[in-house]
């Protein structure tokens, strides 16, 4: 037994529970992050045996760390230098797994999990992203509200994730139901015909493809969304605003920015940030301002963008990808997230929105009297590596390959391939496979179809969570062949990218 683990899980959910929503934020200056951040390294500097030898390794002193200035040249951690260099339990407070109550899982690139450790003590401080939601976007504290959880359940993080944070709510006194048929449509609309006319509205959490694929299915079998006043929380991944504005469509949404809520949440770090009507709003103008999004985020798409609370999870940006900070079983300190992105502080935000013309929220479509939290924004377009996300599931190159080296394929192929996700004039997502024939070889429809077999065995073969995550008629991905040297895919004297983000 533990005799700390019961004092320090109790205190953390009690603190969650009897902490108003609005005193999280109240009063508190922005630099209370940073002995926040102090505090967590010193801590993790004499308790975490991995971290200790990681200072080390890289020539740190400790007690030479004493400033903000000292805390932003730490070394960051990454996941081949620190989170597969040390055992697990190295990793953890104290050195040991007996401070955490629950384990996550995620794939890595060869499919085999990495397992996160939780405990509830810190899964409060989460529960607190969940609240924003569900309070400044849905209102739910004054509308009675079911909660259905559209994740993958089983030891995937995010569907027993967003069930726990989901209760906490609940216990904290807000009129809200949970239920958890995961990604079992047949169980989601069983639940929507008999409970949700019991509730003033219905809220229904997933990934987005997923989330729109419950929907078009729910209509087709006869369930009118619109009676229920639905509710969307998104996870993992980017999607446009044409996108957002064809669900609101078919489930009758009435208040883009406050019918959904994208979360940016990670398997290590846990619920890093989340959308409020006030990004969404802001997104929704940059969508029809292209040229203001460029000068803002420096490209021609449209990141997530999301606030996020710096006492609870703090980010740095290091050559053009987040660093994140945070307190966790396995703490997170300058931990490289390889997500493309940036930061960008409250008052900023408003300097580059006024001198866009825009100087009011109303300016933005919200209501006269809504006031945003005074939270700093976070923007991600995605992995900064070669993976795709697809129903949230991280596809990498690898395993693909796999699927190109089965039985007669490498006599067809020249082994290069890109991989994407694709939306066709549904709006619904395709994993899309382009493959490069050898010089002699011709396209042909049985080909194509035998390629996109082989490489879906083996992505349910070796990636956990597209055989978790995604749904057995989406797994198929869709293949076309293309002529050695094709300009469009695989142009010579090119160096070759695996990926493409559409």
């Amino acid at each position: 037994m533990s005799p700390s683990k019961p004092d320090s899980t109790c205190d953390a959910l009690d603190q969650f529970l009897a902490t108003p929503l609005d005193a999280w934020f109240a009063g508190r200056p922005p630099e209370q992050t940073e002995p926040i951040n102090l505090d967590l390294f010193r801590r993790c500097a004499t308790q975490v045996p991995a971290y200790r030898d990681f200072l080390t390794r890289h020539g740190v002193q400790p007690e030479a760390i004493r400033t903000a200035q000292d805390f932003h040249r730490l070394p960051l951690m990454g996941k081949q230098d620190y989170m597969h260099a040390y055992p697990l339990p190295q990793r953890c407070l104290g050195g040991s797994l007996a401070g955490s109550d629950r384990i996550a899982v995620s794939s890595g690139s060869t499919g085999s999990p990495t397992f996160w450790p939780r405990s509830a003590a810190f899964e409060a401080d989460v529960a607190v992203r969940f609240e924003q939601v569900f309070a400044d976007s849905f209102q739910a504290g004054r509308r009675s509200t079911l909660a259905i959880v559209c994740f993958a359940l089983g030891n995937w993080v995010g569907g027993l994730f967003t069930t726990s944070c989901c209760w906490h709510l609940a216990r904290k006194g807000y009129p809200l139901l949970v239920a958890t048929p995961g990604n079992n449509k047949a169980e989601i609309f069983r639940v929507v015909r008999e409970l949700a006319p019991q509730f003033e509205q219905l809220v229904l959490l997933g990934y987005p493809p997923f989330i729109k694929d419950v929907v078009d299915a729910g209509t087709v079998e006869g369930i009118r969304w619109s009676d229920y006043q639905p509710k969307l929380v998104f996870a993992g991944e980017v999607f446009s605003e044409e996108w957002r504005n064809l669900v609101y469509a078919r489930i009758g949404a009435k208040q883009p920015c406050f019918d959904s809520a994208s979360l940016y949440g990670t398997a290590d770090g846990g619920v890093l940030g989340n959308e409020t009507p006030f990004s969404i709003a802001i997104r929704r103008w940059l969508a029809n301002n292209p040229q203001a999004a460029r000068d803002l985020f420096g490209e021609s798409r449209l990141p997530t963008l999301v606030q996020f609370d710096p006492c609870s999870r703090y980010f740095e940006t290091a050559e053009g990808t987040l660093v994140v900070s945070g307190e966790n079983s396995v703490p997170l300190l300058r931990y490289h997230i390889a997500d493309k992105g940036g930061v960008i502080q409250f008052a900023e935000m408003w300097t580059f929105l006024r001198a866009q013309g825009v100087n009011t929220c109303a300016d933005l479509g919200l209501p006269t009297d809504y006031t945003p939290r005074s939270l700093p924004f976070v923007f991600v377009f995605g992995r900064a590596d070669f993976t795709v996300s697809f129903y949230g599931a991280n596809i990498y190159p690898e395993n693909v390959t796999v699927g190109l080296e089965q039985g007669e394929i490498p006599g067809w192929t020249s082994g290069k391939f890109v991989l994407e996700v694709k939306e066709d004039a549904e709006g619904d997502k395709l994993l899309h496979v382009a493959v490069e024939l050898l010089p002699a070889v011709q396209a042909d429809p049985t080909l194509a179809a035998a390629i996109a077999e082989s490489v879906k065995i083996q992505l349910l073969r070796l990636n956990s969570e597209f055989a978790n995550y995604t749904p057995p008629e989406r797994q198929m991905p869709e293949v076309t062949l293309h002529n050695f040297s094709d300009p469009e895919y695989f142009p010579a004297g090119v160096k070759h990218r695996y990926t493409r983000k559409s």
